[in-house]
């Protein structure tokens, strides 16, 4: 776990320092108060960062999370507080969450949560999720996600485009490099 790596020092502890910088009570609060609703499960809905950290370190309560967004989506919830069985936990949780459209570049690496290396990104995975929530039937945070705005376009609509000059485009009317000197002249 966390407990069990030496302390940072250095640039090490700068960077992590700026890391843990982004987090966010507000946020963090948010996205306990969306799990405890869901979940109905009795948890401190604290944003600060140790029980953030406490609340969602062994991952069952993610699983249950999207268990019941999505029925049967983790098989097996490991209880047991071993590393690897809760590290196991965390990553069908992610697994689930890429699956039920959460971005890539939204979910987090599990040792973000396990060895509570970044908990920023696990908020704004939760975030994610939690904007993906009315798709499932269950309440939403944060905005809502855009609707897609497909356009379909005729061959003569496409063709007509192609004609048009834009203005943005601009104009280099009778431009050339002549006057232009950089610098000293070269003395022989």
């Amino acid at each position: 776990m966390a407990n069990n790596r030496a302390t940072k020092s250095g640039f090490a502890a700068e960077a992590q320092r700026k890391i843990n910088s982004k987090y966010s009570e507000e946020h963090a609060q948010e996205c306990l108060e969306w799990i405890k609703v869901i979940t109905d499960e009795p948890i401190n809905t604290s944003g600060d960062m140790d029980n953030f950290f406490e609340t969602l370190k062994d991952g069952t309560l993610l699983c249950r999370l999207v268990n019941i967004m999505k029925a049967g989506s983790v098989k097996k919830i490991n209880e047991n507080k071993m590393a690897f069985k809760c590290m196991e936990n965390i990553n069908n949780f992610l697994e689930v969450a890429r699956l039920m459209g959460v971005p890539a570049q939204e979910t987090f690496q599990t040792v973000d949560l396990w060895e509570r290396q970044n908990l920023n990104s696990v908020v704004i995975c939760l975030q994610s999720l939690g904007r993906k929530g009315s798709q499932y039937g269950q309440p939403s945070i944060g905005p809502k996600e855009a609707d897609k705005n497909v356009r379909n376009f005729t061959e003569d609509q496409l063709r007509a485009g192609q004609g048009v000059i834009s203005l943005q485009y601009g104009s280099n009317k009778g431009a050339n490099q002549s006057g232009i000197n950089f610098g000293n002249t070269r003395h022989m």
